[in-house]
């Protein structure tokens, strides 16, 4: 009887990843920070006009959406890689820059996928904590663990699950210390925070900036994402990337997108709105919290933290555990004010049973 294959090294290190995505069908989303309430209708009025039986049989083509997105981001075409969410992004810039063994430095916590797809790559990956009294950016720290080997640098700018940003001057300062390593910002929560490395392109070789639809825009289940970098790192990129890794409906998704700038606003206002109600909640009911400056908050629930997460499902209302990275912490995604006001309400009266 034939032996089971044995994986790389590197696959046999990894820890399995299991986002808990079943089951949340018909309850109150605010565990994945998801768009809460659905993408433009211009999204969907769009995809409705131009989807037809024979527009499915080809391949798709991606010069009209490159030319769009790359006007809407201020990018030439040639700085811009489409991709299949942030997640291939990620991907693709280490399959293409990083060999094995090289030096990778990350923070922690944050998006999981970073370390996911340095490790499968054989890197070597180094973290630093964020700083634990606020969960504020370590840029001093961070700065003093750069090494003159150090290969890439993957940043979530605001961070997943902290909440917490890096102004554009401490970003600069990064890419000045680490002139040799692919630095990614990946500004997935852009809208939210508005502070943006993609004014830098052109002045530093070595950034990468990636965005997705994934959020604010309401199109996570497109996988759909832009990463920019100079011509000559996206041309590199594109050798090492699946020329088909894009669906069609996802790139014409983005487009119809990014075109309904007053949707966007409108939701981001709604979300900032929403997340002061967050703040004077769980201010009324004692329990600490972390200023954010994307579309969640991290708050302390101690002891209580999984329980909490688990009766809040029972009643139709999902939010995020995360003290298996911070001890005690739960995460909580701003949806509208209405939503809002139900979590709070369901949040109260299991807190002072």
């Amino acid at each position: 009887m034939n032996s089971p294959l044995k994986p790389r090294a590197a696959v046999e290190r990894m820890a399995p990843y299991h986002p808990p995505t079943g089951g949340r069908a018909g309850k109150l989303r605010l565990d994945f920070n998801e768009n809460t309430v659905g993408c433009s209708p211009k999204v969907i009025a769009y995809l409705k006009e131009k989807l037809t039986a024979d527009a499915l049989t080809v391949y798709p083509e991606y010069v009209d959406a490159m030319r769009e997105l790359a006007a809407f981001f201020a990018v030439a075409p040639g700085e811009l890689l489409l991709s299949n969410g942030t997640d291939e992004a990620i991907q693709v810039l280490i399959n293409t820059f990083i060999e094995d063994g090289a030096d990778v430095l990350l923070l922690k916590p944050s998006y999981a996928m970073y370390r996911f797809y340095a490790e499968l790559a054989g890197a070597s990956v180094r973290e630093i904590g964020y700083l634990p009294e606020d969960l504020a950016f370590p840029l001093e720290e961070f700065l003093a663990v750069i090494r003159p080997e150090t290969r890439a640098i993957l940043i979530a700018n605001p961070n997943n699950p902290t909440g917490t940003g890096i102004p554009v001057d401490g970003v600069r300062r990064i890419l000045d210390a680490a002139p040799h390593a692919a630095v990614l910002i990946d500004e997935a929560y852009f809208e939210f925070y508005g502070v943006t490395a993609l004014p830098l392109l052109r002045l530093y070789p070595n950034l990468f900036v990636s965005r997705t639809f994934s959020k604010v825009y309401g199109m996570a289940a497109m996988r759909c994402g832009c990463l920019f970098s100079n011509v000559a790192n996206v041309r590199w990129m594109h050798k090492a990337q699946s020329p088909y890794s894009v669906n069609m409906l996802a790139a014409m998704a983005a487009r119809a997108a990014v075109q309904d700038t007053e949707y966007v606003a409108n939701y981001v206002k709604e979300v900032l709105a929403a997340r002061e109600l967050v703040y004077q909640g769980l201010e009324k009911l004692g329990i600490q919290f972390y200023r954010s400056q994307a579309n969640f908050v991290l708050f302390r629930a101690g002891e209580r933290a999984i329980p909490i997460r688990d009766a809040l499902r029972e009643r139709g209302v999902l939010i995020r555990d995360r003290s298996y990275e911070i001890p005690g912490c739960v995460r909580v995604t701003i949806g509208n004010r209405t939503q809002i006001e139900r979590f709070l309400a369901e949040l109260e009266a299991l807190w002072t049973r």
